[in-house]
């Protein structure tokens, strides 16, 4: 379990990005800018996206009930999938479709910069297409302070393994989730610093529905990605080969255990995992004997896996040929590329 503080990750995050989506959409109307207006829809959209992650944080908090008996962990993983979808459709499918309606109709480019400068350009004293060089930048030093903190914490979370695998196996989706927006940020402020400046350089106006376009596709790809990887975790993914590994050995050195015949593991959530196990108990104990042995194989389990919450032991020494992949074989090797290989495919 990691020990990385994911709900200071998401407050950082929306702190960040309410107040720069203020700014950004104030200099969108003052310089009539699409690629400022889609960096700007872009942060009211991670704000929003942040809002939806607080929820799931405080939803997964709540007790087990009559309702929910294994708890409501799972929150994590739907609010998560949910803004997703949210950055696809509201960020990236936003910035696409405003790219192309001012390439296909610059006019209406040139109608709204003239109305801007109307209504502000006699009061502000300059030109507004400064205002977005002064914004952009100072977004990207609010942006930078927002993915320190994120990119500290996804540390922490990783203890040290490869960023590719620690993001691709994460099994608490919210910090990976976090880092990932505020780099698209990033990248995104950069693309919009440069297609504002090259079309106030040039005077070439499509540079900016351009700078749109390139941010859509970010956003879109970035958006693409989460969505695949959370839906993996939403619909029920098995405990770690590491953690798996630890559990068969447990098992395996607990008094009166021939063998584990099958294993399942599930997680709930990035802190709930159920642990469903048939084991082959010696052929001379008796009942009394093996309930003692299985209690004392949960408590075990219990105090050094504290995630397996919930654990339902089976004595069979048959199990049913499925479930019960041993770390360091073919079968593991196959189970932990699944992931690598989604996230060469997005």
């Amino acid at each position: 379990m990691s020990s990385a503080d994911s709900k200071k990750v998401v407050i950082a995050a929306l702190a960040g990005n309410l107040a720069i989506a203020f700014c950004k959409f104030g200099a969108a109307l003052l310089s009539a800018s699409t690629a400022t207006l889609a960096e700007a829809v872009h942060s009211l959209a991670d704000t929003g996206n942040q809002g939806l992650l607080l929820v799931g944080l405080a939803l997964a908090a709540r007790p087990a009930d009559e309702r929910y008996p294994f708890g409501r962990s799972a929150e994590k993983y739907f609010w998560a999938f949910v803004v997703a979808l949210m950055l696809f459709s509201i960020g990236g499918a936003f910035a696409i479709y405003e790219g192309i309606k001012h390439l296909l109709h610059p006019e209406d480019h040139h109608v709204g910069k003239q109305i801007a400068l109307d209504l502000f350009g006699t009061h502000i004293g300059f030109d507004a297409s400064y205002l977005n060089y002064a914004v952009l930048g100072t977004s990207i030093v609010f942006e930078a302070l927002s993915f320190r903190v994120a990119f500290g914490e996804f540390k922490v979370m990783s203890r040290g393994k490869p960023w590719r695998r620690s993001l691709l196996e994460a099994k608490d989706p919210t910090i990976p989730l976090v880092l990932a927006e505020d780099t698209a940020a990033l990248v995104g402020l950069a693309i919009a610093l440069v297609a504002v400046t090259l079309s106030h350089v040039t005077g070439q106006s499509w540079w900016d529905p351009v700078g749109s376009l390139i941010i859509g596709g970010l956003l879109t790809f970035v958006a693409v990605m989460l969505a695949r990887i959370t839906h993996g975790l939403l619909i029920g993914e098995a405990a770690s080969p590491e953690d798996r590994a630890r559990v068969l050995g447990i098992v395996q050195a607990s008094p009166g255990v021939e063998r584990v015949t099958q294993m399942l593991t599930m997680h709930l959530g990035p802190d709930v995992i159920i642990l469903a196990l048939k084991i082959a108990f010696r052929p001379d104990m008796r009942v009394a004997e093996i309930e003692d042995a299985t209690n004392e194989l949960e408590a075990r389990l219990r105090a050094e896996l504290p995630d397996m919450k919930k654990i339902f032991v089976e004595p069979d020494s048959r199990g049913d040929g499925r479930g019960l992949v041993i770390p360091g074989t073919a079968a593991t090797a196959r189970a932990t590329s699944a992931r690598s290989d989604l996230g060469e495919q997005t």
